[in-house]
C-alpha cells in the first residue's frame, strides 16, 4: 500500500472486527517526525509516547520534532537523518519509537491481534523497526520484495533483547555484489526500566509469488516460517518480475506468463497457513481462495480506499470515481521504483503518473529510504539511488541507463497520505499513487450516491454479508 495508507487507524479498525489489520512498515520513522511537526493535533502521538518503555528516547524524539501548533504551511519539513551501516543512534531511535507508535495506537482499546508488513529491500532500518513493533507487541510480522531468510533468527534474538544480525547487500564496483551483517544491539537502547525477559513473538509470513521461492525459505530460513502470502502479479505495490527473461507488452508493462502462476497444489502440500492476495478482494474471490486451500485473502486496494485510509481524501474519491465511471487504469510499471522490481502505478491527473508532471520534478534524494549501499573502488561504502539526480547517480558508479523512468517513490509515497515536502520553490512533491489490478472492481463496496466506504463495508462485502 505504500507508506502510511495501511496507518494505525485502518490496521485498528481492520482487528477490531475480528481480522488482521496489518500496518505498512515503510518510512514510520519519517512519518513520525512529519506528524510531530504538523503539532500532533489529536495528541495522539504523544499520548502513545506516555506509553514508551524508554522515556528518555521518547524526550529526545520530542524534542528534535515536535513543534506545538504545527510548522507554517510554507515551511519545509525538517529532514531526518538517514539510515547507514554506521549504526548511527539518532536514525535507530526514530525507527524504535516509530514503529512502537504505530502499532501501540493500532492496538489500542482492543485485544485483537496486529500485523506489520516490511519491504525486505528496505534493509537498512530492520533491526531496530522490528524492535520498536515488538515493544509494542505487534503479533504477526509479513515481508515481501526479497527473500528474508534471516528474520526468524532476528525474531528469536530481539524477542530476548538479543544483539541481532542481518545481512546487507553491497553492490560491487566491479558489477559482483556482496553481503556484510549488520548488528543491532538493544542493551544499547533499554533504559533501567523493567521489561519482560523475553517478549511476544510474533508470526512470520513472508510474500512468496511461486512454490519454489517458498522452498527456499522453508529450507534455508534461520528459524520457523509460520505461514505464507502467495501474491500474485495482480497485487498493488511491488510485483515480483516475471520469471526468465523479462519482455514488455506493446503497451510497456512486463509480460507475464503460466510460469509466474503459483501451483496451490505445492502450498497445500507444504501444510503451512497461506492466503492469497491479487485481485481476490471480493466475495467471490475470498470464496475462490478458500476453495483453494487458503486461510483467506490479502485485499489491500479495497481497504487503502476506505475511509480509515491514511490516502488523501480527494485523492481517494477521485480513484473512486474514476473506477465508477469505468475510466480507471493500473499500469505495471517496470521501471518506476528504485529497487528494479515491477510497480503497480494508478494513473491520476496531477500525480507522477503524468510524464508531464514526472518529467518537471527536479531530482532530489532528501529521504534516501531505497538508496543501496555500493562498494566505491578504493573500497568504502556509499550510497546511491537510480532515482536521484543523474548526474550525482553515475558519479558514484551507477550506469545511466538505470535512471531512466525511476521515480522518487520515498517522497511521493509520504505525499500520498498529506505530508509532502514543500520544495524550493515554493510547490509540493507531487503523489504517486499504487493500487492493484482490482481497483476497477471498488464499486462493489460503495452504496449508491455515495464514494465513501469503510473498513467494515469492505469486510462485510468479502464475507457476503452485504
Amino acid at each position: 500500500m505504500g507508506a502510511s495508507i495501511s496507518n494505525w487507524r485502518l490496521a485498528q479498525a481492520v482487528s477490531r472486527i475480528g481480522q488482521l489489520g496489518v500496518i505498512s512498515g515503510t518510512a514510520l520513522d519519517g512519518v513520525l517526525t512529519r506528524r510531530l511537526q504538523d503539532g500532533d493535533p489529536e495528541g495522539l502521538v504523544r499520548r502513545a509516547l506516555d506509553h514508551f518503555p524508554f522515556p528518555g528516547m521518547a524526550q529526545r524524539v520530542l524534542d528534535a520534532f515536535f513543534i506545538p501548533g504545527g510548522k507554517p504551511e510554507e515551511t519545509p519539513y525538517r529532514k531526518y537523518p538517514m539510515h547507514d551501516l554506521e549504526g548511527r543512534r539518532e536514525p535507530l531511535e526514530l525507527c524504535i519509537v516509530g514503529n512502537f507508535v504505530e502499532v501501540f495506537l493500532a492496538k489500542e482499546g482492543h485485544s485483537n491481534p496486529v500485523g506489520i508488513n516490511y519491504l525486505e529491500k528496505i534493509q537498512l532500518p530492520h533491526l531496530a523497526s522490528i524492535y520498536g513493533a515488538l515493544l509494542a507487541g505487534v503479533a504477526v510480522i509479513i515481508m515481501g520484495a526479497g527473500i528474508p531468510l534471516s528474520i526468524p533468527g532476528v525474531l528469536t534474538a530481539l524477542t530476548r533483547h538479543e544483539q541481532a544480525e542481518y545481512p546487507i547487500y553491497i553492490a560491487g564496483a566491479d558489477g559482483k555484489g556482496e553481503t556484510i551483517n549488520l548488528s543491532f544491539d538493544p542493551a544499547q537502547f533499554i533504559e533501567d526500566i523493567p521489561l519482560p525477559a523475553v517478549l511476544q513473538r510474533p508470526d512470520f509470513l513472508p510474500i512468496v509469488s511461486s512454490e519454489a521461492l517458498a522452498s527456499i525459505l522453508l529450507r534455508k530460513a534461520n528459524g520457523p516460517i509460520d505461514g505464507f502470502i502467495v501474491e500474485g502479479n495482480l497485487a498493488g505495490g511491488h510485483n515480483a518480475p516475471p520469471r526468465g527473461q523479462t519482455t514488455l507488452s506493446a503497451g510497456g508493462e512486463p509480460v507475464y506468463g503460466p510460469r509466474d502462476i503459483a501451483n496451490l497444489a505445492a502450498f497445500r502440500e507444504i501444510g503451512l497457513p497461506f492466503w492469497l492476495a491479487g485481485s481476490f478482494g471480493s466475495a467471490e474471490g475470498l470464496k475462490r481462495a478458500l476453495a483453494e486451500g487458503a486461510c483467506g485473502v490479502q485485499a489491500g486496494t479495497a481497504f487503502a480506499l476506505c475511509e480509515e485510509s491514511g490516502l488523501m481524501p480527494e485523492v481517494r474519491h477521485e480513484l473512486i470515481r474514476l473506477a465508477l465511471a469505468g475510466k480507471s487504469h493500473v499500469f505495471t510499471d517496470p521501471l518506476a521504483s528504485p529497487t528494479g522490481f515491477p510497480f503497480k502505478v494508478a494513473e491520476l491527473a496531477g500525480s507522477l503518473s503524468d510524464d508531464a508532471v514526472y518529467q518537471l520534478r527536479q531530482r532530489v534524494c532528501d529521504l534516501g529510504i531505497l538508496r543501496q549501499p555500493y562498494r566505491r573502488a578504493d573500497g568504502t561504502i556509499g550510497y546511491r539511488c537510480p532515482a536521484e539526480p543523474d548526474s550525482a547517480y553515475t558519479a558514484k558508479g551507477g550506469l545511466e541507463e538505470d535512471t531512466v523512468g525511476r521515480k522518487c517513490l520515498c517522497n511521493a509515497l509520504i505525499a500520498n497520505v498529506g505530508m509532502p515536502q514543500r520544495l524550493s520553490d515554493g510547490t509540493d512533491e507531487h503523489c504517486l499513487i499504487t493500487m492493484g489490478d482490482d481497483l476497477a472492481g471498488v464499486g462493489q463496496f460503495c452504496s449508491p450516491g455515495s464514494l465513501d466506504f469503510s473498513a467494515a463495508d469492505v469486510v462485510r462485502t468479502l464475507l457476503g454479508n452485504s
